[in-house]
């Protein structure tokens, strides 16, 4: 028996919190080195966790079951198994997937689109971004760097020439030849801030990169005539920490934009990613990474909508909503029952445009609810997958961040999210392509630092990592569109990131391959 598969198994194992005894220690070592240990050791431990009965300790009755289901299968059998067509489909497969035997360990930590009450008036606006700036503020103060921050109003009141530390919302910036000026407020006064170009060059740049609305803590001098000056800027940011981890190895399929309905949507690429799932398709090596996923979390924009974007009805290959939503809900049958299927809606979806966004109504999308078990949720939202953290949105601002911040680009999406993640905001200016309604408890606010950030929209993928937490924007099952064209906007999709909840770790699989 060799060491190396013996200790990565016995890793294994110790990484989802189980001991192994001697016993079993023993039985496993002595394994033929044809069996391996490493999967034999996971698929008892998600058998494990989806016992009534809780044991730190591996079971030995369960190795040894699990054990003789490997040695059973022959190398005849082995040799029978059919080869992969020319496409990559596989005619039959013997298929046993981990994740079938992993219980689902899904909760909705927080969902902002269940309860929404705004009614646009007056109070509404000035109690939104009163809530915005109070929640904001208290994570700036968390700070060691900005404990001593003081209000507008005491600073205005200082000598020439003092220092201070103020946490203000920027409401207004312009450029001239010898810098910017911002008028910010907080809650008691207003003032104008200048960020002079000569001296302070990185001061000015930080000031480029601030958005309207956003709420900062920025080190000024008093200067003369009321006048304060910008020496630094400090954003709300995130903390640098340790991520939650599953204890097991189950995976997340990350997808979003699938626009069913549009002439570009890629069905069969989409049905290749569905058929893969299910075993169908790919090496023994992909077929390893399809049988460890327990989800698939669609990011929004299930369907094109109707009367989205002008001409659009030229580029749709269904015509109303119901039957696009009945064409998704027969895609999304082919999922495998054992996985579980969450959908936030995006600006394509019935729900309503403004954010929060509730999760997609029924009354449009019954075939969707009765296709199968679907979590349906608001958009944005946070939700928990065995024990790690997900917040979940469609990623309609990032239009707005890309746009407005010197640097930021459509094929870079994970900038633009870690720019979010900076400001502690989803949306952190109002009034521009991303709509927000008024809620008395700004919705929008990232008041803990996520696992994982999860977007779409942009419909290019690409993920990173930040000060903890996992960005990944999950790019789109449409091909280029007349539009997107017309903006110089190049998508790359049909690229699915897999997520192992286990490591934290991306495995980006591509479903794009040519039956020629």
């Amino acid at each position: 028996m060799k060491e190396e598969p013996l200790q990565k198994a016995i890793s294994t194992a110790m990484k989802a919190g189980y001991q192994v005894d001697k016993e079993t220690f023993d039985f496993i070592k002595g394994l033929p080195e044809e069996i391996d240990l490493e999967q034999l050791v996971a698929n008892v431990v998600g058998r494990m966790e989806s016992l009534a009965r809780k044991s730190i300790v591996i079971d030995f009755t369960l190795v040894r079951n699990e054990a003789g289901k490997f040695a059973g299968r022959s190398k005849e059998e082995e040799r029978a198994r059919p080869r992969e067509t020319s496409a990559g489909w596989s005619k039959k497969s013997h298929f046993r997937p981990y994740a079938k035997d992993v219980s689902a360990d899904l909760k909705v930590v927080e969902d902002p689109g269940a309860e929404v009450r705004a009614e646009g008036t007056l109070k509404d606006y000035v109690g939104y971004f009163q809530d915005r700036f109070k929640r904001i503020s208290k994570l700036l103060r968390q700070r060691l760097d900005v404990k001593d921050a003081v209000g507008i109003s005491e600073a205005m009141r200082a000598p020439d020439n003092s220092k201070f530390k103020i946490i203000c919302m920027i409401i207004d910036k312009r450029e001239s030849k010898g810098g910017l000026f911002l008028t910010v407020e907080d809650l008691e006064g207003t003032a104008t801030v200048y960020a002079p170009l000569e001296k302070r060059s990185s001061a000015v740049e930080k000031a480029r990169s601030l958005l309207l609305d956003q709420v900062v803590c920025i080190n000024v001098v008093r200067g003369r005539n009321k006048l304060l000056i910008a020496d630094d800027f400090v954003l709300p940011e995130l903390p640098n920490r340790r991520p939650n981890r599953a204890p097991i190895p189950v995976y997340a399929a990350l997808i979003s934009d699938l626009h069913v309905g549009s002439k570009m949507f890629m069905e069969k690429e989409f049905e290749r990613f569905t058929c893969w799932l299910g075993g169908g398709f790919g090496d023994d090596r992909v077929k390893m990474v399809a049988s460890h996923v327990k989800y698939v979390v669609i990011a929004g924009d299930v369907v094109d909508g109707v009367g989205i974007y002008p001409q659009q009805i030229d580029e749709l290959s269904i015509k109303d909503v119901y039957g696009q939503y009945e064409a998704a809900a027969k895609l999304l049958e082919n999922i495998p029952d054992h996985v579980k299927v969450i959908i936030i809606p995006g600006n394509h979806d019935a729900s309503r445009r403004a954010l929060p966004q509730p999760a997609i109504q029924e009354k449009y999308a019954e075939p969707l609810y009765e296709a199968r078990e679907i979590c349906c949720l608001g958009d944005p939202c946070v939700i928990s997958l065995h024990g790690v953290n997900v917040l979940l949105y469609h990623g309609r601002s990032l239009d707005d961040v890309i746009s407005l911040v010197p640097g930021m680009k459509f094929q870079e999406p994970s900038k633009a999210m870690k720019l979010l993640l900076q400001c502690r905001h989803l949306a952190p200016v109002y009034g521009q392509r991303t709509p927000i309604a008024p809620e008395r408890r700004d919705p929008l606010v990232i008041e803990d630092a996520p696992d994982v950030f999860h977007a779409g929209h942009v419909h290019v993928m690409e993920y990173d990592a930040y000060r903890g937490s996992i960005v990944v924007n999950s790019g789109a099952w449409q091909r280029q569109t007349e539009y997107q064209k017309e903006m110089g906007h190049v998508p790359n999709p049909g690229i699915v990131p897999i997520l192992n909840l286990h490591t934290l770790e991306i495995a980006p699989m591509d479903f794009t391959i040519r039956s020629d």
